[in-house]
């Protein structure tokens, strides 16, 4: 890792960003020994930090010094809540810090980039670019068998990527069946490998976490710490950006000659030669982007920030999916991690050794390893097309080309509306507080909880910078459920979601008239279910879509190579280049984003 006393004054690349992105720039770029690469990263090196390496502990990060810390304004749709957001601060970014779950995106929602106007940027051209990012490592046959994962299709799969991912259920556990076998039961069953783009159904999903080491995989792991080895690439951590330098004024021919960086209280300007590449994050980068004089000229007058290129796009189109869950309790003799999360010493003590001595047990295990993507279940069947389209046509009456790229995908028949999902814990979303989808006002006992995420939110919202110090956190307005298709549709997402717990064997581990994480978590019409999501449903840390590969008429920051518009050398490459939320979990794609970034990069220079 560099001193504030070695970092070179001048580089080929500079990359804004050690986090998911940047680090697999670092990492392709560097491969040609005679290109120097300089990434920038505000957060620190947490590589042998505990609470990140052991999954079970991610929740730990969250407020902690490696997390961003930032929030919305409060969202009208969900009673005036203020949801906390939080992103990586740290090497590695957000993936470092998250729950780990690795989820195919679907072929539909990348499909539709291309529809929306980023050219060549299709399944068949992304889908090489997943699986150059990650090893699959598969189980022995017994948990495979017991897991349910005969669905295993490995020519879909990556065999030699940087990152490891596994499935984090095991035999000991009876849940994992249960979920597998219960959408079996419903008619339900996962209809191909998700990494095909087009499954629908119940599995038991892979997480990034190497199987061997039973220690998270992630960007710092697979590419940051073989890459700092290099001689040609530098990794500055506690580095905070403060803006890009350009020279000429006249668009398309803006250069990005370097940038202005505090280190370590001293501040440096480190000059590139070749670009400027910004690895920021959703809500991050538009913010530097507006730092830069890159945005909505009104927004930079009003800050006194010359402007450089007027592009009202900058910090639009803001999107993420919302979740929610119903905690129900469990028979007796069912171990979850309720105890755990209580931090009941025995407990904890118990899943410490057992991590520490066999790599086994709960710490094991970070967020989720049971998923599934579902339709509607009552839009289902020969005339699910018309039933979907009338469906819709009576929320989207005034339809833009966005909506209609969506209505599109959800038309088709089987078309997943959301991810369902299981956790072996209780969930806690009525505290005042706001602490989390977890939550720490816990109650006694033990519990499963079955949640649901949005699959393509209709709602838009924005990210500005609140002032011209760089310091200052932006003002993060999702403006969740500002559509009313969203709330509509995640309703009888919810509803599904409560009628599994009658469904065999999954209802045989849970007390017919157990608890529940909250009196109004008892659903009993659409209504009811509205309420819930209104008082419930929380962010699932997928903010993306705010320096949009788009048109720059139709919304757009960035051209289809990932050069910011108005520029010769300055490109953008993260979640925020997102024309349309993938379906799911967005880490995967961001990998595999990267992954093609630094194709492109190369075969232009």
């Amino acid at each position: 890792m560099a001193s504030e006393t070695n970092i070179p004054s001048t580089a080929d690349y500079v990359i804004i960003g050690g986090g998911t992105a940047g680090l697999i720039l670092a990492a392709r770029l560097s491969e040609n020994s005679t290109k120097s690469i300089v990434v920038l990263e505000a957060g620190s090196n947490h590589l042998d930090d505990p609470r990140v390496n052991i999954p079970a502990l991610w929740t730990t990060l969250m407020g902690s010094e490696a997390d961003w810390q930032l929030q919305t304004v409060p969202q009208a749709g969900l009673g005036d809540r203020v949801i906390k957001e939080p992103q990586g601060k740290l090497l590695g970014g957000s993936s470092g810090i998250n729950g780990q779950a690795f989820i195919a995106p679907s072929k539909a929602g990348i499909d539709a980039w291309s529809k929306l106007g980023a050219k060549n940027w299709l399944w068949e051209n992304l889908h090489p670019y997943y699986k150059k990012s990650y090893t699959i490592q598969v189980p022995d046959d017994a948990t495979s068998e017991h897991i349910g994962i005969s669905w295993l299709d490995r020519s879909f799969n990556g065999t030699s990527g940087p990152l490891k991912v596994s499935f984090p259920a095991v035999i000991q556990d009876p849940l994992c069946k249960a979920w597998v076998d219960t959408f079996k039961a419903t008619g339900h069953s996962i209809t191909t490998d998700p990494f095909s783009g087009r499954s629908t159904g119940g599995y038991s999903n892979l997480a990034a976490v190497d199987s061997e080491t039973k220690t998270r995989s992630y960007a710092a792991s697979a590419y940051g710490r073989p890459t700092m080895e290099r001689a040609n690439v530098r990794i500055v951590t506690e580095a905070l950006v403060q803006r890009i330098i350009f020279e000429g004024l006249n668009e398309p021919d803006v250069t990005a000659t370097g940038v202005k960086v505090a280190v370590q209280g001293q501040t440096r300007i480190i000059n590139a030669n070749a670009e400027v590449i910004v690895c920021a994050g959703a809500l991050s980068t538009p913010k530097l982007l507006e730092l830069s004089g890159i945005g909505n000229e009104e927004i930079l007058r009003q800050h006194n920030i010359p402007i450089i290129v007027n592009n009202p796009n900058v910090g639009e189109n803001l999107q993420d999916h919302l979740m929610s869950g119903i905690s129900f309790e469990v028979v007796d003799g069912v171990v979850t991690g309720d105890a755990l999360l209580r931090q009941e010493q025995d407990a904890v003590q118990e899943a410490m050794k057992l991590y520490m001595e066999h790599k086994a047990g709960p710490m094991t295990i970070g967020g989720v390893q049971s998923s599934s993507f579902m339709p509607l279940v009552d839009f289902q069947g020969p005339t699910s097309t018309t039933l979907m389209n009338d469906y819709l046509d009576g929320f989207l009456s005034d339809c833009s080309y966005r909506d209609q790229a969506i209505c599109e995908i959800l038309e088709q028949p089987g078309a997943p509306t959301c991810s369902m999902f299981m956790l072996l814990a209780q969930v806690n979303l009525h505290e005042a507080s706001g602490k989390g989808f977890v939550g720490q006002d816990l109650q006694p006992g033990s519990y499963l909880s079955m949640g649901v995420i949005q699959s393509m939110p209709f709602s838009r919202g924005r990210v500005h910078i609140a002032s011209s110090d760089p310091n200052d956190k932006p003002i993060v307005n999702p403006r969740y459920f500002s559509h009313p298709a969203d709330l509509e549709i995640m309703a009888r997402n919810l509803q599904d979601v409560e009628k599994l717990h009658k469904v065999e064997p999954l209802a045989k581990f849970l007390k017919p008239d157990g608890r529940r994480n909250h009196r109004d978590a008892f659903l009993t019409d659409l209504d009811s279910a509205k309420k819930y999501l209104r008082d419930t449903a929380t962010t699932t840390y997928h903010s993306s879509g705010t320096a949009a590969m788009l048109p720059r008429e139709k919304g757009g920051v960035v051209d289809d190579q990932l050069r910011v518009y108005g520029t010769s050398n300055l490109r953008v490459c993260d979640a925020s280049i997102f024309p349309l939320i993938p379906a799911a979990n967005i880490m995967s794609t961001v990998y595999a984003v990267a992954e093609r970034a630094a194709d492109i990069i190369k075969m232009e220079t």
